[in-house]
């Protein structure tokens, strides 16, 4: 039989569509952020040439259908031009990851995916758009970062809450050069690299990149060094290096290093019998430069700091000096008779991308396993050592690693600022955000019941739209399932998985569905990124318990976020349904914003059996009552309603568009909003993370503002409304406005029937955007600017601590 080989970023796309070219994805989703208001945004003049859109070539891989012309139907059409890698999670994030990858949707996520940038409009919406129009999306993705770091930066920010952000930075940068860079860089090697929707080329790219992240990460260590650390200190927090330690905590310290330390290091020498090692990704590591004294001959060795161990060593209370610092201190016990001559501390960054070909299941499942073994092999795409190190160690080090001057980053010590997400977590709630606990939501909680809520009662009365942190996961969705696991009426759940926590109750409650007789079907994504070995896992373990485990579509990630409960009640079957925008991840939703619909809508069941059939089977239904869902219907289904909202303008009627999302890149999406704005019509963007829409541009988007809103939680939900002539549409889900999003993946957006949740979508997407919110605006040049204050110099306020407080407000009313 001949097998089906499908590469990571060959997208299996409706026919007139290519797959696109660029690179990676978005990781865990992303990062937290902050404050700022908004202030209506002034047209502006950029340089932009008004030219007919450039044809995108074609790439020699791509299958012949591929040049087949798109239908006049779509606004406009993605091209694909070249063979891209799939996408990461963190959350991110992809961003943020607080206190371990397992808790963070990276990503976060951060906001880092494979995404093609050559695009061609078909000019179905009317007059052709200049070029110019697109912003860049890594030098985006650099601002997004950036904002983050400028949390650390301010002062008004509890001060370990800084600490978590200045960890959180740099997270999300190590995802970026893992995924992003390492994809430019990839695809320039191999020549399949195309000029960007920018109107960049690759190589231009990725020397802006260089630039850029060189002085971000200056900025991050003055932070640290100048800002942060200091202030630390102030409060009793000391993090000091090895020189600064007091002779008892030395003492204590070297009784530490021989019994707990010293055992587990590994020095590899350097010579012609001991070939230079390899050094993983992301590791922290001792260059080190000892001579014989019988010989007077100098050698090089490496000694790894295990990364199991602290980061930040206790020497007293309160007191923390870097674990490498107590390595340092006693290399002379790991080359006895030798003299330590120098050391000096470097990381290497890895592509650590995962390039799978797809067969049936169980293959891709095996093959995963074996590129996850390959991934810790992936060529250097980064360089850090520390600004002191001797030029002889760091010619070494370039010429052993093969990276170039520009991928070298010198930075004062100590690298790898991620270990400050252990004293973030430190118990000391003065230096942190105060504290929230979600509580149920008031439409479950109002259910009479001899034990907990009845959450098929509540459903059966009303559905519950759901506000991530806000309103509690666990009483909400956690509790739906569990129920269901344990209710005898209940016949079947089905659930798709992308990324759950380690000791998920999620699953726990499956596998006690399928033990007790129920039919179970669980669809786990495999390859999430920086969670594969994890969902691997819980395939297994599910699969052990009797549930039956697919893996979704050969060529697509699976990423809506659905559950289906299917129960017996009387002569009927009813059908109860969970339509989200965030992961079935107990920990990421007391930290990420996420939306959610509980319903018993007939519409809404049928449409989650009938896609929950193609993804479990064979079919080929591609429309839905209340769904929208990718690859097939979701593009086109925004801009068509995006081009209604002119038509909405034109006859006098109420239109606008109104959008929150994590990232906003697809090229077909953002000329519908120029459009849209060109006609008069107001667009509002709400994005966390990437953006390429140029704002407030004279004759292209004057009426188009775009805010982003980062702080305490990572806002990370998807709605999308309309003006719809005086009759609001509102729809949420799991799409982001990318390619990957909308070419490559399995997405679901759910259409909100029910005025009140509509209106409550409405007033949130109203309040981001608000002149008196804190929150970032994005200017025409592609440059974000904070509105922390009014006019007056008073702050703003936040958009999280309103929904704070208006559940706290809430919870009080008797």
């Amino acid at each position: 039989m001949k097998r089906s080989v499908i590469k990571p970023g060959r997208a299996v796309l409706p026919k007139g569509r290519l797959p696109s070219p660029t690179a990676r994805s978005d990781a865990h989703d992303d990062l937290f952020a902050r404050k700022n208001g908004a202030m209506s945004q002034q047209p502006a003049e950029v340089p932009v040439q008004s030219s007919a859109t450039p044809s995108a070539q074609t790439p020699a891989n791509a299958p012949a259908k591929s040049s087949t012309k798109a239908s006049a139907k779509s606004s406009a059409k993605t091209v694909a031009t070249a063979k891209t890698s799939p996408q990461a999670a963190l959350g991110s994030i992809a961003a943020h990851r607080p206190l371990s990858m397992d808790a963070a949707d990276a990503a976060t996520a951060a906001a880092l995916d494979d995404d093609p940038d050559t695009y061609v409009a078909d000019g179905a919406l009317g007059d052709e758009l200049p070029q110019g129009r697109f912003l860049d999306r890594e030098r985006s993705w650099l601002a997004f970062n950036e904002r983050v770091l400028e949390l650390a930066e301010d002062p008004t920010t509890p001060l370990l809450e800084r600490a978590n952000f200045l960890a959180i930075f740099a997270s999300n940068l190590d995802e970026f050069f893992m995924v992003r860079v390492a994809g430019l860089k990839r695809r320039i090697a191999t020549g399949v690299a195309t000029r960007s929707a920018s109107g960049l080329q690759p190589r231009e790219v990725l020397e802006q990149i260089w630039t850029r992240s060189r002085e971000l990460m200056a900025r991050h260590a003055a932070c640290y060094q100048q800002d942060v650390a200091p202030a630390l200190a102030d409060e009793g927090i000391h993090l000091i290096r090895w020189p600064e330690l007091t002779e008892k905590e030395q003492a204590r310290l070297f009784t530490l290093f021989r019994q707990q330390i010293f055992p587990v290091l590994t020095p590899l020498a350097v010579d012609p019998v001991h070939p230079f090692p390899y050094i993983s990704g992301l590791s922290l590591n001792l260059a080190v430069v000892v001579r014989n004294p019988v010989s007077g001959h100098r050698h090089f060795a490496r000694v790894k700091v295990p990364p199991l161990l602290s980061r930040f060593l206790e020497a007293s209370p309160q007191r923390y000096v870097p674990l490498e610092d107590v390595i340092a201190a006693h290399l002379e016990e790991l080359f006895p008779g030798m003299e330590v001559l120098a050391h000096h501390m470097f990381r290497v960054t890895r592509n650590e991308d995962l390039e799978v070909e797809e067969d049936d299941a169980e293959n891709l499942l095996q093959a995963l396993e074996k590129e996850l073994m390959r991934r810790r092999f992936g060529p250097p795409v980064r360089l850090e050592v520390e600004e002191s190190i001797d030029p002889y160690v760091l010619d070494l080090l370039v010429r052993e690693l093969k990276v170039s001057d520009a991928e070298v980053y010198p930075l004062p010590g100590p690298l790898d600022l991620t270990g400050l997400f252990g004293i973030a977590g430190q118990d000391r709630p003065e230096l942190k955000f105060p504290k929230f606990v979600a509580g149920t939501h008031r439409d479950l909680a109002e259910v009479e019941s001899a034990s907990a809520p009845d959450i098929f009662a509540a459903l059966r009365e009303r559905d519950v739209l759901l506000h991530h942190p806000y309103d509690s996961f666990s009483t909400s969705v956690q509790a739906f399932l569990e129920q269901a696991a344990a209710d005898p009426d209940v016949l079947a759940i089905k659930q798709t998985l992308y990324r759950t926590s380690g000791d998920s109750p999620i699953v726990d409650a499956l596998i006690d569905a399928a033990e007790s007789g129920k039919q179970v079907l669980v669809l786990v994504e495999i390859k999430a990124r920086f969670d594969e070995q994890a969902n691997i896992k819980w395939a297994r373990k599910l699969e052990e318990a009797g549930c039956h485990v697919v893996y979704g579509l050969v060529g697509l990630k699976t990423h809506c976020k659905l559950s289906l409960v299917v129960r017996q009640e009387g002569e009927l079957l009813r059908r109860y349904s969970h339509v989200g925008t965030g992961n079935y991840h107990p920990k990421t939703a007391r930290l990420y914003e996420d939306l959610g619909l509980l319903t018993a809508d007939p519409q809404v069941g049928a449409d989650l059996s009938d896609l929950f059939n193609r993804l479990s089977g064979y079919s080929r239904r591609e429309t839905y009552r209340r769904l929208l869902t990718a690859p097939k219907s979701l593009r086109d289904g925004l801009v068509s309603r995006i081009t209604k909202e002119i038509a909405h303008h034109r006859a006098g009627r109420p239109a606008y568009v109104r959008i929150k999302v994590n990232s906003m890149v697809d090229e077909a999406i953002i000329d519908a909003c120029y459009q849209a704005s060109r006609a008069g019509v107001p667009v509002d963007i709400w994005v966390r993370g990437i953006c390429a829409v140029r704002p407030g541009v004279t004759g292209l988007s004057e009426n188009v503002r775009v805010r982003s809103v980062l702080g305490r939680f990572l806002e990370h939900s998807r709605v999308f409304a309309f003006g719809n002539g005086g009759e609001p549409e509102v729809w949420l889900g799991s799409a982001d406005m990318m390619h990957r999003n909308l070419d490559r993946r399995i997405e679901a957006l759910v259409r909100v029937s029910d005025p009140a949740h509509r209106a409550a979508l409405t007033r949130l997407l109203e309040t981001g955007m608000s002149d008196t919110t804190s929150s970032w605006h994005l200017g025409p040049d592609g440059n974000w600017t904070r509105h922390a204050t009014d006019p007056e110099g008073k702050p703003l306020r936040h958009v999280q601590e309103m929904l704070i407080d208006a559940r706290r407000r809430r919870r009080a009313q008797p």
